[in-house]
């Protein structure tokens, strides 16, 4: 019969919309599908399970500094491969394909700025870059950011984010942590307030120096904290590894972690923090 018969043609391929790419987000934690111009509102945190997502340094000092103003400096040192080292490919090549994909010279951002009207010498890491790993020329750019916060008598502040040392400058890169923390070691004596900030992941040997020396350690939630990964600790010591073990709230338990911040109280925190111990 006619009235059974459909009225119109099936849809095919070619009738389909194509749904604009990035325009949804899911969560890496709970598979949340979120609206991504939402999770941009909310700072990239999930709403449902409050999972912090990694952002770039960008919007780290658009966040943390007044007006996201930052006076960088050393913008053009850069690695070189002492080492003539080669993997899967060439570390000069690597260095760069992540100079391209990132437009910075290395894989720390430095300078000078202001939170809430106070002066503060600033650094923060970037994953993008090689994994946000410590070679010679981060160690260096994070230990003049050390110095100046030390002859200008201002309040220090890094944001880490990393995978460790750079494997691909050897010894090189296990040096940075020696010149970092002797250099924190100068600033604590002179009373100048430091504030580490670890984020998603900070590991290996960023955390054995600079990450964990803070006068005050912040760190985002359920973060991937520790020195060598879980596998590695656990067929080392051959005993099952608690629950929980190299997250944030761990470590915050144990007492390494002074407080966990959310994204959206990450500044003001900072900031009290820092009127309360800096006297000018």
């Amino acid at each position: 019969m006619e009235w059974f018969r459909k009225s119109k043609p099936p849809l095919d391929s070619g009738t389909k919309k194509n749904i604009p790419e990035g325009l949804w987000t899911k969560c890496t934690s709970c598979g949340e599908i979120v609206y991504s111009k939402k999770m941009e509102e909310l700072l990239w945190v999930c709403p449902n399970c409050n999972f912090h997502f990694r952002i770039s340094s960008h919007k780290y000092i658009e966040l943390l500094l007044d007006n996201g103003v930052l006076e960088t400096y050393d913008d053009n040192l850069t690695s070189k491969d002492p080492l003539k080292f080669k993997d899967s490919k060439k570390y000069t090549d690597r260095l760069k394909d992540a100079q391209k994909k990132t437009g910075l010279k290395e894989g720390v951002i430095s300078g000078m700025a202001h939170m809430d009207g106070m002066p503060v010498s600033f650094a923060i890491m970037n994953f993008a870059f090689i994994g946000g790993s410590m070679g010679s020329v981060v160690g260096e750019k994070v230990a003049r950011a050390i110095e100046r916060s030390i002859e200008r008598g201002v309040p220090l502040v890094i944001v880490s984010c990393s995978g460790g040392a750079r494997m691909q400058e050897g010894i090189l890169s296990l040096m940075q942590m020696t010149k970092t923390s002797a250099l924190l070691a100068v600033l604590a004596e002179k009373k100048i307030p430091y504030v580490s900030i670890l984020t998603n992941p900070t590991t290996a040997g960023v955390m054995a120096s600079y990450a964990s020396l803070g006068d005050a350690i912040l760190a985002e939630p359920k973060a991937l904290l520790g020195f060598a990964g879980p596998r590695v600790i656990q067929q080392t010591i051959g005993q099952d590894l608690p629950e929980g073990f190299q997250s944030t709230e761990f470590f915050l338990d144990k007492g390494f972690v002074d407080k966990i911040v959310e994204r959206k109280y990450l500044r003001d925190t900072v900031v009290r923090l820092l009127k309360f111990m800096w006297r000018k």
